[in-house]
């Protein structure tokens, strides 16, 4: 409990909460589950590529855009965080504060800027549906479209080499965002924490403020899956039979996971409790244990949904979506 190694990764998930839970989302849906879609017994070939190209693109747009904006973010609160004086006016520190040693103590001031990073998340789930619409074309036939292998005259598909495809095409582009923490971002984010309003509803939900994540991931899963079944419905490049299994298979999986993930996280916080309290007492000594423990309140809900959603269910909803599909064709025919 007292790692050096686990203490920093702690303290990173806190500053970079956002930023973390999009990355935990692009390993999970670029490995895990294509993984678990393609062992899906007795489902169409092509609704399986359909559902692994729509995981692949999901998951990089959203760990584009949460380098893209999360970042800059995360980054600016840090700045805030180090010198508080400079961007917050005394009112607003003593306000927070409410009785805490410190700032970074303060279970308000917690609250309103874990609420500030994870909201970018829920900002940009419309415009990632919407890319992630249209790039599943693109998508699959970058992982699908069979190439000859001259040496051997057999078909191979791109998706056998992810090394290649994500090594030279992705790793190699990703754009660095440094430089991009500047001090207007830092003053924006200073005068949204003035603003007594902010002041007043951290005081009022700071006590559910270990809850925060969970309930952001909800609520961004639910508009991103609403925004995507419609996206889906308008798009002229999507094949149409593959339309309804598609949506069928993004639904079901975001119903089955926000249901599950949230019984299962409710029933974990009450080990996880016990957990930070003989966390607390091992590290009672530590400057930064309110962050420490702001991090291990991240990391529980991130892990449980994203086992569920992108591990556990993909077989689960791209079996019923393309058995529901069938017999509504069948109904039809």
């Amino acid at each position: 409990m007292s790692n050096k190694a686990v203490l920093k990764g702690l303290e990173v998930i806190s500053d970079h909460s956002a930023s973390f839970i999009a990355a935990t989302s692009l390993v999970m849906a670029a490995g895990v589950r294509p993984l678990s879609i393609a062992l899906t017994p007795n489902v169409k070939k092509e609704n399986k590529q359909h559902a692994i190209a729509n995981s692949v693109t999901s998951g990089l747009i959203k760990f584009a855009m949460a380098e893209a904006i999360a970042l800059p973010i995360e980054n600016s609160i840090k700045k805030i965080d180090k010198n508080p004086n400079k961007y917050l006016s005394q009112k607003t520190i003593d306000t927070f504060r409410s009785g805490a040693k410190s700032l970074a103590e303060s279970g308000n001031y917690k609250f309103a800027t874990q609420f500030i990073k994870q909201t970018s998340g829920l900002l940009t789930a419309i415009p990632k549906s919407i890319l992630t619409v249209a790039l599943i074309p693109p998508v699959l036939k970058l992982l699908f479209e069979k190439k000859k292998n001259t040496d051997k005259n057999a078909e191979i598909s791109v998706y056998n080499q992810p090394n290649k495809i994500f090594n030279k095409d992705f790793q190699s582009s990703s754009p660095s965002f440094k430089g991009l923490i500047t001090e207007k971002a830092a003053t924006g984010i200073g005068k949204i924490l003035n603003n007594p309003s902010i002041q007043n509803a951290a005081k009022k939900f700071s006590a559910n403020s270990a809850d925060i994540t969970r309930n952001m991931v909800i609520a961004t899963d639910l508009l991103l899956s609403g925004s995507f079944a419609l996206r889906t419905m308008k798009s002229t490049k999507i094949d149409k039979d593959r339309k309804k299994p598609l949506i069928y298979n993004n639904l079901i999986s975001t119903g089955i996971s926000v249901a599950g993930g949230y019984s299962i996280d409710k029933a974990v916080k009450k080990g996880t409790d016990k957990l930070i309290d003989k966390f607390a007492k091992a590290n009672k000594d530590n400057p930064k244990l309110s962050k420490y423990i702001e991090g291990i309140n991240i990391l529980r809900p991130t892990l449980i949904f994203a086992a569920i959603y992108y591990g556990i269910l993909p077989a689960i909803s791209t079996f019923i979506a393309d058995k529901t599909d069938n017999k509504k064709t069948e109904t039809s025919n």
